[in-house]
């Protein structure tokens, strides 16, 4: 059995409308490049990336798996069955379609009726930022809806890559921290006396077992958001 060479296998997953850029998000921020050409994911595909996060001091060796669901709604039933195991959400709108822009509150629904627990940790993304002469929905709107779910939004673009890296940043340190409120109320629970697993419904688990293929150099992810 291969050793395992990270600390925290971690499972984010991009929803949203068809075409509005999730998949060519995702190759941006792995890949560092667009593709032209438009596919439609069907079902379900993932990408990998090794990052390092640091927190107090500390550098902890993550391995991203970014899962890139379809966004139709005939794949709807078999992505959804991905939520449970996803860490944090990537909900992703085009800002010059109106359209995706309402269906931000379906996708809501079903991220809090699926994920794994009715708080996840969510990054609300206006993609298409270089289309901004085509734009249909302006910042303010788009800040205010997040601010109704009380979730970060960014702007980013998948053709040039801005924000792109830093979205997903900010998405792991809301993550990590979470982990870490696991791991500090598991500690005090054994210095209780009490068992040491500490599971709590409002918090993610904590993935340390997993492999995968195709994965890129480390990045590094400091702690916080530089936003």
């Amino acid at each position: 059995m291969a050793s395992i060479d990270y600390d925290y296998l971690i499972k984010f997953l991009t929803v949203g409308d068809s075409g509005v850029g999730k998949t060519s998000f995702l190759y941006q921020y792995t890949d560092g490049v667009f593709h032209t050409k438009f596919i439609s994911t069907v079902g379900i595909d993932f990408r990998e990336k090794r990052v390092l996060y640091t927190s107090n001091g500390i550098n902890h060796r993550i391995h991203l798996q970014l899962w890139d669901t379809a966004g139709q709604e005939r794949f709807r039933s078999l992505t959804t069955a991905f939520y449970r195991d996803s860490m944090g959400f990537i909900l992703i709108f085009d800002i010059t379609n109106e359209q995706s822009f309402l269906d931000v509150q379906n996708w809501m629904e079903q991220l809090r009726l699926h994920a794994y627990c009715d708080d996840p940790d969510i990054i609300l993304c206006g993609n298409k930022a270089d289309l901004d002469h085509k734009r249909v929905i302006s910042e303010t709107r788009a800040k205010a809806l997040a601010d109704k779910y009380q979730i970060d939004y960014i702007e980013t673009s998948a053709f040039t890559g801005h924000n792109v890296k830093m979205a997903i940043e900010l998405l792991l340190d809301k993550v990590m921290k979470r982990i870490e409120t696991i791991v500090l109320s598991s500690t005090i629970q054994a210095r209780r006396g009490l068992p040491k697993l500490f599971v709590d419904t409002k918090n993610p688990p904590i993935r340390l077992d997993g492999g995968g293929t195709n994965v890129s150099d480390e990045d590094h992810v400091p702690t916080g958001c530089r936003c």
